[in-house]
């Protein structure tokens, strides 16, 4: 795999965004794959194609009802246009039905041909000021980055069975710390200080890959 191409095939961006609770930091990541809108929107909303690429999936999923991803997180389907808008509350490690959520997922799909569908994802929530410093947006971004490679895998056939072996292979773990050092150059473009997005990169990396 061509670790840095997939790398760059990312755009990654950081903004604040207004949740219930307060301004928080958002995520932005936006990918382009080819496959069309509809295959996309299924692979990401069925609960059996999402599982052989991301996470085992249980609940109502439906509009308004709540989801459960396993041993990750869980939360309320806010919004659900298909196949284009869908909106969550993202509570990790939390019973979604009695927890508020302060962070909110929004995924947008957007058909640029018949094979050809771009990918927007925006991950906000609102952070201790001792996590972002130490981790800054790659504590949340790699995680996406890790979850859109996978589906582009996915999309091409190519994902291995176990996503546990997948992200321990030498490749992963090698594109986790790549992935860590784009949030940073992310994290510059949005006016943070130098070495305080240096030195949350090297913490992130360090949290993916153990070195």
């Amino acid at each position: 795999m061509d670790i840095f191409r997939h790398i760059e095939q990312t755009h990654r961006e950081l903004v604040s965004r207004r949740l219930p609770a307060g301004e928080g930091h958002a995520v932005v990541l936006r990918r382009t794959y080819p496959a069309a809108v509809a295959d996309v929107w299924e692979a990401c909303t069925d609960a059996d194609r999402l599982s052989r690429w991301f996470l085992p999936v249980t609940g109502e999923l439906r509009l308004g009802g709540h989801y459960q991803l396993e041993g990750n997180a869980g939360g309320e389907i806010l919004h659900c246009e298909p196949p284009r808008l869908l909106k969550v509350t993202w509570i990790f490690g939390a019973d979604p039905a009695e927890a508020a959520g302060t962070s909110e997922v929004q995924l947008r799909l957007e058909a640029l041909g018949p094979e050809e569908t771009r990918l927007e994802l925006v991950h906000a929530g609102i952070e201790t000021p001792e996590r972002w410093t130490e981790f800054g947006p790659g504590a949340t971004g790699v995680g996406w980055d890790l979850a859109l490679l996978g589906l582009n895998q996915y999309l091409g056939g190519e994902l291995v069975a176990d996503p546990a072996d997948w992200e321990a292979s030498p490749e992963i773990v090698e594109y986790s710390r790549g992935s860590a050092w784009a949030w940073a150059d992310a994290h510059r473009a949005a006016g943070g200080p130098a070495d305080e997005a240096e030195a949350a990169a090297r913490n992130t990396a360090k949290f993916y890959t153990g070195t």
